[in-house]
């Protein structure tokens, strides 16, 4: 599994959450099959006032250069690169000719191109804003290389040139767009995961030895889990799957099950051994003891996560797969595993089971008794109290994901982001398609390139939106070259004006197919912006980083405008791109999980009930369960924790532990009842004292382990750590002390 496991690869394709049924997904592939990909440019931006002095602009000139040679760049749409039309009367054509012509060494030059510049209104809002004298170049990647592993070289590859600019100009630049932020976001989630990983493993080990004082349980116990760890990547590769934004999380699950094992395991083997004093007869009773509680605990704990599988969501039907696997394949590691070390071993010395006898933890447990027995009401009253005030935090609770979720706000990716939301409206790329339903029914007369400008200029109105490019500002474009350049014939075609243009129109077209050097003038914009039945067009505009929760409302609201701008019988306008995708995905994740997380707690209800065989028992469990995943979206609420793929996935993993701390509490129940003649009072005592050492061990072990993503600098990862150590704090209390209350009061009315 370790050589398969060298083979993991991580996944590239954002699209994998929303499911093939889905209309979003199937507007959005219609839209790549029909224009290509969208969302594959990173933007490089800058404030000065100075763009015009020439030393400053030799220097943009350098940088767009540099930025062009690096590898997985097809293109830059940028200041010096800016292509203006000039009118050929006698040939009836336009011609596209550069702006620009660094190396400037004369002043006045660069003036005068500066002046051509300006009056060319096609680039305002777009390549700078004159307000607040900032300007942006428009880097265009190869798709399929940012969608590979070759990514992270890639922005490297554009970043070096960017900081050798910094240093010589002393212009502080800014850069973002979905390629860099999906790269930038995801090296650092992954470095972070493979570092708290580690750091995990250490701080479980450092417990782990200072509870059962041994070096050789530590290592066993390290040594399952490491090999869940191994096989969970080794699963991946088998079943042909890479790592995406949830597998990665299967590592840390896989430490949250196995250090349970573990615990429970070598707990039931120190305390055998201490009374019989046989290390066989310890190894046996530990395996026909413990092997049942696990092998449920582990099957409970599979179906939480296995039913995500049956989503319809490839994203989540991998997670649930591999995850249902390689929980129930980490119980038959622990099994023979740690049994076939231990027999190996010599006998537990005494300073191993010393902290059987802990007083403190002794102590804890007798507290643990009076209050079952002695403060019932009390009991009851801690927890109303709880209930209620997680119910109140629920009610506050909302859901809402952003490309950029759980960065903080210092880090750089974040302030650059909103650096463009600030002086382009955003860099967040969005697609509408008009479909005439009729072939060449763009241009079978003007009122359509009318209404496309219509619609663009009330896109251009929102204030989350930024300047929209689609055909029609081409044509704008080049009737102001049909005017030798004069900017208040900046404007859409008229109908007098088209038989007089049409020559040069399609000339330019014609032109753009030949010319390398024109890639972004009208011609190519023409060819970008239809398709080639001349029925579909595009307008494409970036926006601001609102959120899935603003966003459905904002498009419904764009949806309703384009209906009336647009005849719905004569055509269809269709909202998509990668981000409305993207966000779709990250709904469609939230969605799939607490469905997924209802299914799973019917499912584990159905496997306790035939575990025990009694609806009395199976209350009492469930209250145990339902409740520190109440505390847990409570305190979410109330702190203002919104629901997120990052966040929502600590209800999986609450359930998971306080269905495992249950089911052990009450097999080993079961297990003492008949020993104890069926007194449900000493068979409480009992099983307190026996399980609540593994408990409470287990509890301190997991909580070791999850504090070091408390130090994450992603929110998301965060809210993962302390979260779960809250939930491991509730459900210890709910189990040790709520449940054996609760199966005293019900064993009463029996």
């Amino acid at each position: 599994m370790a050589y398969k496991a060298m083979d993991i690869k991580m996944s590239y394709d954002f699209s994998k959450a929303v499911p093939p049924s889905n209309q979003k997904y199937k507007d959005y592939q219609a839209f790549l099959k029909k224009f290509g990909q969208d969302g594959n440019t990173v933007v490089v931006g800058f404030s000065t006032k100075q763009i015009a002095n020439k030393e400053i602009f030799n220097k943009v000139a350098t940088l767009q250069k540099s930025i062009r040679k690096a590898r997985g760049v097809i293109g830059v749409l940028s200041m010096p690169t800016a292509i203006n039309l000039l009118k050929n009367d006698s040939a009836q054509k336009f011609s596209a000719v550069n702006v620009f012509h660094p190396p400037y060494q004369d002043q006045a030059a660069l003036d005068s191109d500066m002046a051509v510049f300006n009056s060319l209104l096609f680039y305002k809002d777009l390549l700078y804003n004159q307000r607040t004298d900032a300007y942006v170049m428009a880097v265009q990647l190869d798709t399929k290389l940012i969608n590979s592993k070759a990514r992270t070289e890639i922005i490297d590859g554009i970043l070096r040139p960017i900081t050798q600019f910094e240093e010589d100009t002393h212009i502080s630049t800014h850069v973002s767009g979905l390629p860099y932020i999906r790269t930038r976001v995801s090296d650092k989630i992954a470095h972070e995961l493979n570092w708290f990983l580690a750091g995990s493993f250490l701080l479980s080990a450092i417990t782990l030895l200072l509870f059962f004082r041994s070096i050789s349980a530590m290592l066993t116990s390290l040594a399952v889990v490491a090999m869940g760890v191994i096989w969970s990547m080794g699963t991946m590769v088998l079943l042909g799957y890479k790592i995406t934004l949830l597998t990665a999380l299967i590592p840390p699950l896989i430490v949250v099950i196995g250090i349970p094992n573990c615990i429970y395991f070598l707990n039931k083997y120190h305390s055998v051994y201490k009374v019989a004093e046989n290390k066989n007869q310890a190894i046996v009773d530990m395996i026909g003891r413990m092997g049942i509680v696990t092998l449920f605990c582990n099957i409970a704990a599979a179906i939480g996560f296995a039913v995500f599988a049956f989503t319809s969501s490839d994203l989540l039907k991998e997670f649930g797969v591999v995850s249902g696997i390689n929980i129930m394949l980490l119980f038959f590691i622990s099994l023979i595993f740690i049994p076939a070390v231990l027999s190996y071993l010599g006998p537990p010395k005494p300073k191993h089971v010393r902290y059987l006898e802990s007083k403190s933890l002794t102590n804890v447990l007798i507290k643990i008794e009076r209050w079952t027995f002695l403060h019932t009401k009390y009991v009851y009253g801690v927890t109303l109290v709880l209930v209620v005030f997680s119910i109140m935090g629920i009610l506050r609770m909302r859901s809402d994901a952003h490309v950029v979720d759980d960065l903080p706000q210092s880090d750089k990716i974040y302030t650059d982001l909103k650096w463009f939301e600030s002086n382009f409206n955003g860099v967040m790329p969005l697609e509408v398609i008009i479909d005439t339903k009729k072939k060449d029914g763009l241009f079978r007369n003007l009122r359509t390139i009318e209404k496309i400008d219509r619609f663009s200029n009330y896109l251009d109105s929102q204030p989350a939106m930024a300047k929209p490019l689609s055909f029609v500002e081409a044509l704008k474009f080049a009737r102001q070259a049909f005017y030798n350049g004069d900017s208040s014939y900046y404007g859409v075609l008229t109908q007098f004006e088209l038989p007089f243009m049409a020559n040069y129109i399609k000339s330019a077209n014609n032109q753009s197919q030949d010319s390398s050097a024109v890639k972004s003038s009208f011609g190519s914009m023409m060819h970008s912006f239809i398709d080639s039945s001349k029925q579909i067009a595009r307008i494409s505009v970036n926006m601001k980083d609102i959120g899935s929760a603003k966003l459905p409302s904002l498009l419904n609201r764009y949806q309703k405008k384009a209906d009336q701008i647009f005849d719905t019988a004569h055509y269809k306008v269709t909202f998509t791109g990668s981000t409305v995708t993207f966000l779709e995905g990250s709904n469609y994740i939230i969605h799939g999980l607490q469905e997924s997380i209802f299914w799973a707690f019917i499912l584990i209800a159905l496997a306790m009930l035939y575990l025990f065989q009694s609806f009395r028992i199976l209350f009492c469990s469930l209250i145990p369960n339902i409740i520190p995943l109440l505390v847990t979206a409570g305190v979410m609420g109330w702190v203002g924790i919104t629901i997120k793929p990052s966040t929502v996935l600590v209800f999986s993993v609450a359930l998971g532990i306080a269905i495992d701390i249950t089911i052990r509490f009450l097999i080993n129940f079961k297990q003492e009842l008949p020993k104890e003649n069926n007194d449900v009072n000493n068979t409480l005592k009992q099983t307190i004292n026996t399980t609540g050492i593994s408990i409470i061990y287990t509890s301190l072990v997991l909580v070791a382990g999850f504090v070091i993503f408390c130090f994450s600098e992603f929110a998301g990862t965060r809210s993962l750590g302390w979260l779960t150590s809250l939930t491991l704090a509730v459900a210890t209390f709910t189990n040790l002390v709520l449940l054996p209350v609760l199966i005293k009061t019900f064993s009463r009315k029996k």
